[in-house]
């Protein structure tokens, strides 16, 4: 296995491992206002929290940002339940513009925290490495795909109960953005930062 599919299947499975499924949670939270008809719109939501877990993933592999690692970890769950509540209490469909780029800006800034919950195991890895351009690169592309098949499936699933049982939009992003607003309550409350 050649460097570049070492690290492209460490980014995938990285964001599909179910051990680690806040990034998975996220990523739901994120997309339950789309339908797959916005795929262009869910792209560059995507495509905005891969570049914000970039950024920070880079500067911290290079070590130019150090932050503490339990601080990162409670801030994920945080990130995860202020996307749920920003659905809740706005649960209409993405449709117009105003909300859907406070949702590209949610991805961009939550996925900033999101890449230092991993800078220490891929700095670990990249430590053996002569140049981290192309692991790192790699890695985010595999991230980026990994997000992609989650954000799939979930649409899937969605179009499932809105489109064939009838089940209300507006209802079905409360629901969602609640059971998963639960499980990060649930993960802040283990994670005991303060």
């Amino acid at each position: 296995m050649n460097q570049f599919q070492l690290y492209f299947n460490l980014g995938l499975k990285h964001i599909l491992d179910l051990n680690g499924f806040d990034h998975i949670l996220f990523v739901i939270a994120l997309c339950v206002v789309y339908l797959m008809r916005d795929w262009k719109k869910i792209l560059i939501l995507v495509t905005a929290f891969t570049i914000g877990h970039s950024l920070t993933l880079a500067l911290a592999t290079l070590k130019v940002v150090k932050v503490d690692t339990e601080l990162v970890e409670f801030l994920i769950p945080v990130t995860i339940a202020l996307t749920c509540l920003s659905n809740i209490f706005k649960p209409k469909p993405a449709g117009g513009t105003g909300y859907v780029q406070l949702n590209y800006a949610l991805a961009l800034f939550f996925g900033l925290i999101h890449g230092l919950g991993f800078s220490n195991y891929l700095s670990a890895l990249l430590g053996r490495e002569s140049s981290i351009l192309q692991p790192l690169l790699a890695f985010n592309i595999g991230l980026e795909v990994g997000q992609l098949v989650i954000v799939t499936v979930f649409l899937l699933g969605s179009s499932i109960v809105v489109g064939l049982f009838g089940t209300n939009r507006k209802e079905w992003i409360l629901i969602v953005s609640a059971l998963v607003m639960g499980m990060s309550v649930m993960m802040i409350l283990e994670n005991k930062y303060w």
